[in-house]
């Protein structure tokens, strides 16, 4: 066999260590794309939303500080993101409750292979060694299989916050140019892309070294118990995804419908409320969908 590339001691140093820059390295894209407003501006108390404030989004160059596009772009987002974040919350306290079921059906399923027992079997990769009690495993299957949920919660949940944050950012770039609305558009990709593959990793490699407190040297039993992981995250973000997909081609097809049929309105006209509900299913759908998976 070759030899290694780094030394156990170098791996679990070289792991986190990446997580952290890939954190670290989302954050100043985030700051980046934060540029483009000037500050939060405080709403009245009339008009005060579920946050306390609503962003005011101005130019900084100048010729191009118009203010009606401006504060329109920023009413249009503000009414997209908090429609995505209700949409998204009511979903996931739904999913929540498959998410909970579901584990407790993979702790009785691998638990029940050997009678739920608690004694150590002998390992199948070498008879002679005895490994963890399938008791152990259906217990730590289920926690990861939940962590593995609660990743993908957390992973979809920013993404969506940051595509809501930059759509309007974008716009207004793109009045200057092609290229300064790819690149404000490229970096809040890079900020939901870095952080998935960051919170991924970290938390795994958290997650690995809790259980192998327990485990020691079973390595069949501990990574038959992180598999969960992967199965978790990839659940909530198909529920995520199937939910977001036929909310907003309900509204798409609703838009067009009564907008242009009946009312005479432009095809993606903000005017037009389903509009803005199928931009809220797109946020959900191919943001806390396909990216939390």
């Amino acid at each position: 066999m070759g030899a290694a590339i780094l030394s156990d001691l170098g791996t679990e140093i070289f792991i986190p260590v990446c997580a952290v820059i890939g954190i670290a390295f989302s954050l100043v894209q985030w700051v980046l794309v934060s540029r483009v407003k000037v500050s939060p501006e405080k709403e009245s108390s009339a008009n005060n939303g579920k946050n306390g404030y609503s962003e005011s989004l101005i130019e900084e160059e100048e010729g191009l500080n118009d203010h009606s596009v401006v504060q329109k772009c920023a009413e249009i987002q503000n009414a997209i993101s908090e429609g995505a974040t209700s949409f998204l919350f009511t979903e996931y306290q739904y999913v929540g409750v498959f998410m909970v079921a579901f584990a407790i059906l993979i702790f009785l399923f691998l638990g029940s292979v050997e009678g739920f027992s608690t004694r150590s079997q002998p390992c199948n990769y070498d008879s002679t060694r005895m490994c963890k009690p399938a008791l152990a495993t259906a217990v730590f299957s289920a926690i990861s299989f939940l962590l593995g949920g609660f990743t993908s919660v957390v992973s979809g949940f920013l993404g969506m916050k940051i595509a809501t944050y930059a759509n309007a950012r974008t716009t207004l770039e793109a009045r200057k140019g092609v290229g300064k609305a790819f690149i404000t558009a490229f970096r809040s990709g890079a900020v939901m892309g870095f952080l998935l593959a960051a919170n991924g990793l970290l938390v795994l490699y958290i997650t690995i070294n809790i259980f192998k407190l327990y485990y020691g040297d079973d390595w069949e039993g501990l990574f038959e118990a992180i598999t969960g992981y992967g199965l978790g995250g990839s659940s909530m973000a198909l529920f995520g995804r199937v939910a977001g997909g036929i909310y907003t081609k309900a509204a798409d097809v609703g838009a067009d419908l009564v907008g242009k049929v009946e009312r005479n309105i432009p095809e993606d006209d903000p005017r037009n409320p389903a509009v803005i509900a199928d931009n809220v299913g797109d946020n959900v759908g191919d943001i806390a969908g396909r990216k939390g998976n």
